[in-house]
């Protein structure tokens, strides 16, 4: 076979040269359908009812396995559990056989389909790549269908993994010394597959969709940089990988050794820097990688695949043991940032033509105020610790502000008389990511203890853009002046209101980025944990007197091509170790 490069998602760092090995191939092939007669219809639902139950125990068996702690994998199992449990699934899938007259295969990726139809209009990324949770679940139901359960331990040396996606249930099961990086069919950045892989500091790529043309045994090289991999490379792709490989190697063990040391430049201007994160088990990666706290955690997982809504206590202990783990380090717990379309059924059929500008966030908090006040309950219940701030999303304005603020006195004034304990002096902050809430961020500064720039949202609400479509993508410019104009607003604002001044998103670990941030003398910046180290040691490197400099001089041009060519300039003359490991950023 002749050299070929298929081309996916990369969310993981590294190189990786090996042969590969498919896990439970039979998820990834196309599902035939069958047209059956009336004999063969009890046949076949039954064969169903046997492929849930079996891969039902397989679940439950490894739920048994998993240590207490990882306990938020057993969340994810105990969701997965839940699906399976899910009769409207099991019956919808019964029901095409039946009806259709269809094979227990094709029915089962019919009910498949109509539970995706219902999260491909939603805008939100990470919300989008939750119906992964469905798939993987359906996956393990198919392969006892084709007789082909997953069996990750059936590796017998090191392998680059394939898959069409990895499952919390498969990763638990993950020998790390036979898998040296894996691929994935399906996910985004986002994805579960995705936040392991970073988590366990193993190269991976995602949504690659030619990966299942691969047969086993193949030598591959996997490009986490790019997201590329090459298929039967030649000796001068084995010679080149081999050296950058190498050289990832020594720059990891160079800035992991010193990444317990500040963010400070050689003037001696300081800056913290934390880290966003959605899952427990990501916390080892925040302390592990010179995490100077959590920036952001995303409240949302604990509410999606559920039929019921968490209770309190359930909550309360989440954010507790999550405090408890990083303290005395700071830990910031944004509010549910979802719709009524997302989580449990009980709030009726939402529909709307636009769910990212629609019924969200405090938006949805305010409609719902009980679901809201049981967060807060168990946000403030955590406080006690000493350590622990919360933040309101998609604030649009100072009234917004109003409501919300007193949603939450009212809560607070609720565990006072029932002298349950808190922090009373918890810090309160929102996240600046719409243009309305930039213009008025003096206004807003007066109201809060702390602001935390949403770059991600910002940057598409600000540009019209969808960063995950293909077609305008290459529009998604942070370094756009009218991006960078917003930012130093903002922090002018706060800074002038006396209060803290944070940024979270991707901007946060661009190399490209930082430099201009710190110019801007930006409070904190929080991002995925794997980019500390570096993204710290580019800070240590530098003065401010040339960040300030790069910055007033990126200010004063007219156009983003201008602000690109000047940071790169500055970069690659600083930094040119650096960058030799964001070349995918380059080639853009």
């Amino acid at each position: 076979m002749s050299k070929t490069v298929l081309q996916g998602i990369p969310v993981s760092a590294g190189i990786a040269i090996g042969k590969t090995y498919f896990l439970n191939r039979g998820s990834s092939t196309s599902t035939i359908r069958m047209n059956i007669d009336d004999e063969h219809v009890h046949q076949e639902t039954a064969r169903l009812k046997q492929a849930f139950s079996l891969a039902l125990a397989d679940l439950e068996k490894i739920r048994k396995k998993i240590p207490k702690e990882l306990k938020e994998q057993t969340a994810i199992i105990d969701s997965h559990i839940m699906i399976l449990k899910d009769k409207k699934f099991q019956n919808s899938a019964r029901d095409y056989v039946r009806e259709k007259m269809i094979n227990a295969e094709w029915a089962l990726e019919k009910a498949e389909s109509d539970i995706e139809s219902a999260f491909i209009k939603i805008e939100d990324e990470y919300i989008r790549e939750r119906v992964q949770d469905v798939r993987l679940v359906a996956n393990r139901v198919k392969s006892q269908l084709y007789g082909q359960p997953a069996d990750i331990r059936s590796l017998t040396q090191r392998m680059i993994l394939l898959a069409a996606d990895l499952s919390p249930a498969d990763t638990i099961e993950l020998q790390l010394d036979k898998i040296m990086a894996f691929a994935t069919i399906s996910g985004g950045k986002t994805s579960h597959a995705g936040i392991i892989a970073r988590s366990l500091q193993i190269p991976a790529i995602v949504g690659v969709e030619d990966l299942s043309e691969l047969q086993d045994g193949h030598l591959v090289i996997l490009d986490g940089f790019n997201g590329r991999i090459i298929v039967d490379p030649d000796e001068d792709d084995l010679d080149h990988y081999s050296q950058l490989r190498y050289q990832f190697a020594e720059y990891q063990s160079l800035v992991n050794r010193d990444c317990y040391l500040p963010a400070e430049t050689i003037d001696g201007y300081k800056v913290k820097v934390f880290a966003n994160i959605e899952l427990f088990e990501e916390v080892a990666a925040v302390i592990d990688n010179g995490g100077e706290g959590i920036g952001l955690y995303r409240t949302e997982y604990s509410f999606l695949n559920r039929e019921t809504l968490p209770v309190e206590d359930e909550l309360f202990e989440e954010y507790r043991d999550l405090a408890s783990i990083i303290f005395p380090n700071r830990v910031v717990i944004r509010t549910l940032d979802l719709g009524a379309d997302k989580i449990a059924t009980q709030f009726g059929p939402v529909r709307e033509i636009n769910p990212a500008l629609g019924l969200r966030a405090v938006r949805f908090c305010r409609k719902h105020p009980e679901l809201f006040k049981t967060q807060l309950r168990a946000i403030l219940r955590a406080s006690v610790l000493g350590n622990v701030s919360i933040m309101f999303p998609m604030i649009s304005g100072v009234e917004e502000l109003l409501e919300i603020k007193k949603i939450f006195y009212s809560v607070r004034n609720e565990l006072k008389t029932k002298r349950v304990d808190f922090d009373p002096v918890m810090p309160m902050g929102i996240m600046i990511e719409l243009p309305s809430a930039v213009l008025i961020s003096d206004l807003l500064a007066r109201e809060v203890d702390f602001f935390s720039i949403g770059t991600n949202d910002l940057i598409q609400y600000s540009l019209g853009i969808d960063r995950t479509n293909k077609h305008v993508s290459y529009l998604y410019q942070p370094l756009h002046p009218s991006i960078l104009r917003s930012i130093k607003y903002v922090i002018d604002a706060g800074h002038e209101a006396g209060i803290e001044v944070s940024l979270c998103g991707e901007v946060a670990a661009d190399p490209y980025c930082v430099p201009i941030l710190m110019g801007m003398q930006i409070d904190s910046i929080s991002l995925n944990p794997q980019a500390i180290p570096g993204i710290k040691r580019i800070i240590r490197q530098a003065t401010m007197d040339e960040f300030k400099e790069l910055l007033k001089r990126v200010l004063e041009s007219e156009d983003v091509q201008e602000s690109n060519r000047l940071v790169r300039e500055m970069i690659f003359t600083r930094f040119p170790e650096e960058l030799m490991f964001y070349t995918s950023l380059i080639e853009e």
